[in-house]
């Protein structure tokens, strides 16, 4: 038998295989997919960095419908797919059906929505979102194009997390990657060769996740996942109350990063495009480690969600603690590395002093906390996993909300841009805080 496993198989690869080896089988290809979606957000910030200053800021400044568009796919591909590992782990194959599809076709009319209400008002929320005057045509051209591809885009996280809540992480790592793979070939194409400038990088990213959305709908199929179908929609309250209580928190996550992000830009404002630009690709430096340590968390997902829903509460507990050692670790490294290199890593998004300068404190600052954020993603994405939905929303909205937004409000009025620069690290020394309390009370409950 090839990569296609019975619903019976699954159970009994998530609740008997040994934890360590589990887990290393399903984070590779979600660490993999994760990293380089992460690497085709930075692609257009690398060759979008070749036009100008201006045009590095206006991809910065999308980047909140962006998040947008993620936290609406989020929403309903982590709602669904959290619930669908915990009935496929109590063998309630019916249920699985029906949520797998209602979370689909949710996704893409959220998604038509947004292109609407974006398209309609293009200018204005251009403006929301923090453009300055010269960087407002490149967000216009940018934006207006991205919008298109809202739909699909929505749609196209939900059967990536459906595969990969339910054991198939292969099928969503080749949808991801050939999209993204894709994306970095076409982006010089378009800007350059075809003189596009900034919209050829918007239609290379519209054009790439069509594809990438294509392929994982074959995916459903040929790996034998819960099929999506229309006649399987049930907008029952029952069911849109069980796709809210998972996907809250990544709604939180997501949302609250969309508004941290145009409180950046705003806060960044008075300090020029330079600012601007410079906050930009630290953030897509960060995110870029990131996405590691939430492919490694999304490996241990669907191995909490099975023996969670199969009561198994002691293998719950054993990944859960393995992905906190293990995350902590590297992300010390990574860390380390970043100290040492943050110069030549800005320097390689736009080769300008100011950027450079700016970037850097800012990139060795991030770094300092960084390895607090095994601790803080693990624990996240077990509480939403067993259903949890109050810590779970508490803890997402931290980081990038309840700690981040005040943090970028208050600090600049007494540091100046250094506020600016060092509000993130703020942040995640007080979400440890909150991490920890909510930790201990889980777990007691996990024993009881």
């Amino acid at each position: 038998m090839s990569h296609r496993k019975t619903q019976d198989e699954k159970y009994q690869m998530m609740t008997e295989t040994p934890i360590p080896g589990l887990i290393g089988r399903l984070a590779v290809p979600t660490i993999i997919s994760m990293m380089i979606t992460s690497f085709y957000n930075m692609a257009d910030t690398f060759f979008v960095g070749r036009i100008s200053t201006s045009a590095t800021a206006a991809v910065g400044v999308v980047f909140p419908v962006m998040a947008v568009i993620q936290a609406l796919g989020f929403f309903c591909g982590h709602g669904s797919g959290n619930s669908i590992s915990r009935k496929l782990g109590s063998k309630d194959t019916q249920a699985a059906k029906e949520l797998a599809s209602t979370g689909f076709f949710l996704a893409f009319a959220l998604g038509l929505l947004l292109m609407a209400l974006g398209l309609l008002f293009l200018e204005p929320l251009s403006h929301l979102l923090g453009s300055t005057e010269t960087i407002l045509p490149y967000t216009k051209d940018y934006l207006g194009i991205i919008l298109l591809g809202a739909p699909y885009m929505t749609a196209q996280l939900v059967l990536n997390n459906q595969i990969r809540f339910q054991g198939n992480a292969f099928y969503s790592m080749i949808g991801i990657t050939a999209g993204a793979v894709l994306n970095i070939g076409l982006d010089p194409l378009f800007i350059f060769v075809f003189d596009m400038g900034i919209s050829g990088a918007a239609l290379a990213t519209i054009l790439s996740q069509f594809v990438s959305f294509c392929l994982l709908l074959a995916g459903v199929r040929f790996s034998g996942c819960i099929p999506i179908h229309p006649r399987n929609i049930r907008l029952s309250r029952h069911r849109l109350l069980e796709i809210t209580g998972g996907g809250l928190p990544s709604l939180f996550r997501q949302g609250l990063g969309s508004v941290a992000t145009m409180t950046l830009n705003i806060a960044a404002n008075p300090y020029g495009d330079a600012a601007i630009a410079a906050m930009s690709v630290v953030s897509r430096i960060m995110m870029f480690a990131n996405s590691a340590l939430i492919g490694f968390g999304q490996g241990f997902q669907p191995v909490c969600g099975f023996n969670y829903g199969a009561r198994k509460y002691d293998r719950v507990r054993e990944a859960f603690w393995f992905c906190v050692k293990v995350s902590t670790v590297v992300l010390f490294l990574l860390s380390a590395s970043g100290m040492l290199l943050s110069g030549h890593l800005i320097g390689i998004f736009r080769n300008d002093p100011d950027v450079i300068r700016i970037g850097t404190t800012a990139l060795r600052l991030q770094c300092i906390t960084f390895t607090l954020g095994g601790w803080i993603v693990m624990n996240n994405m077990m509480m939403q996993t067993m259903g949890k939905t109050l810590p779970a929303s508490i803890l997402a909205a931290s980081r990038q909300g309840l700690f981040f937004i005040p943090a970028l409000l208050i600090l600049p009025q007494f540091f100046g841009l250094l506020g600016i620069q060092s509000a993130q690290a703020v942040s995640d020394v007080c979400t440890v805080v909150i991490t920890t309390i909510l930790n201990r009370r889980v777990m007691r409950s996990l024993r009881s």
